[in-house]
């Protein structure tokens, strides 16, 4: 068990980290761009790029780079996502998420460059669904609502708030998300964690869009009790924390939940002993969350939430380094391929809050520039890598 530094572990306390979650609610006034990504983060990284600094250089480079910063590309709309397990079938689901990431990839090409044309990019792309969808069927219909549900305000926030030329179907843009995306995505979901996260991470981030307070409630409460049953701390008790609409009361239904993993220690996710993929998919989006929340103005770093994402990165980040797997966790096998999903949770956990953690760091580092999965994570050593802000 690595030990946290004195100074470190006293201010975790001071912040709350294993008191109970205070009342969460939404700001008395949202702050713009503020999902995922701020303002003051955006002009870091800017001016990091344009000094030639590095991580941040190699970063967008990567990004500019990639098929998603192409100006000649052009949006693929359907009017009907449909997606099955797996995405089989396969009808507009690539076509939506990697439209949406290539809004949000148009939209961070923009501030940077100040080159309108990625602005308008990112605005066809927007406007091209906007005016085409209208639902998501099928049984991986509420994931893939909320992965691209989860890019698209991103890119949003930042063409509303900080480009000055015209975005003339903003409003219609807006109804997308409010009709087809949030209602969906609000809901919840009883499947394994990573989906309902998801689902947090886009119904968080659009009612920040849509400056929906009631909405951003209702998913910030459901967001903190997920978070609470996926990421297993030994304060929960012998075994982890549930979610009451799942009716997981015995201890055999939650190991059978827990991918038949029945020794809980500290760090391990309900999908661990799934694939760290998939576990990847849920660390993420409560970074994500974390951080929209601390830009709107409550931190839940310094709460049970920042100490559930803390031991859950520092838990797979061990393993994926290579240390060996004993025998009583997963049966002694782990799926690895966690992703690039460290940065955010690193920066806010490492270098605002100064915690020690190592192997995070080591796999942070050894991945820059971390890239996109495609599916709703892209470009985060450029946005969150080591920023002050």
């Amino acid at each position: 068990m690595r030990r946290i530094p004195l100074l470190a572990a006293v201010g975790a306390l001071l912040l709350g980290v294993f008191a109970a979650p205070a009342a969460h609610s939404a700001p008395s006034t949202f702050v713009h761009p503020g999902v995922t990504v701020s303002k003051a983060q955006l002009d870091f990284a800017r001016t990091e790029v344009l000094a030639g600094a590095q991580p941040w250089k190699a970063a967008y480079d990567q990004m500019m780079a990639s098929k998603y910063a192409d100006l000649n590309r052009t949006p693929t709309p359907w009017a009907t996502v449909e997606c099955g397990s797996y995405s089989n079938p396969n009808y507009g689901c690539t076509d939506e998420r990697e439209d949406a990431i290539a809004a949000y990839t148009d939209a961070l090409a923009w501030y940077i460059t100040k080159d309108a044309r990625y602005a308008q990019k990112a605005i066809q792309i927007m406007d091209a669904w906007s005016a085409t969808i209208t639902s998501h069927t099928n049984s991986n219909a509420p994931l893939q609502t909320g992965w691209a549900g989860s890019s698209w305000p991103k890119a949003a926030e930042i063409i509303r708030y900080t480009y000055t030329g015209t975005w003339a179907n903003e409003a219609r843009f807006a109804t997308m998300l409010r009709n087809v995306y949030l209602p969906t995505v609000i809901k919840g979901s009883n499947s394994n964690g990573n989906w309902e996260l998801s689902m947090m991470e886009a119904a968080v981030g659009i009612s920040v869009f849509l400056e929906d307070k009631t909405s951003y409630d209702t998913a910030m409460a459901k967001f903190r009790t997920r978070t609470a049953a996926y990421v297993y701390l030994a304060s929960d008790g012998s075994v982890p924390k549930t979610v009451p609409s799942q009716n997981l009361d015995t201890t055999a239904k939650i190991v059978s939940y827990w991918q038949g993993q029945s020794t809980f220690v500290t760090g391990l996710t309900q999908e661990t002993c799934r694939d760290f993929t998939h576990t990847g998919y849920g660390i993420s989006a409560i970074s994500h969350v974390a951080e929209t929340s601390r830009i709107q103005g409550q931190d839940l770093y310094g709460t049970d939430v920042g100490e559930r994402l803390r031991q859950a990165l520092g838990f797979q980040a061990k393993y994926q380094l290579g240390t060996a797997v004993p025998s009583w966790l997963c049966g002694g096998s782990l799926n690895l391929g966690l992703g690039p999903v460290t940065e955010v949770g690193y920066n806010a956990l490492h270098n605002r809050l100064g915690i020690a953690m190592t192997n995070t760091q080591t796999l942070t580092q050894n991945n820059r520039p971390a890239g996109t999965n495609n599916l709703f994570v892209a470009w985060e050593t450029l946005t969150h890598g080591d920023n002050p802000n």
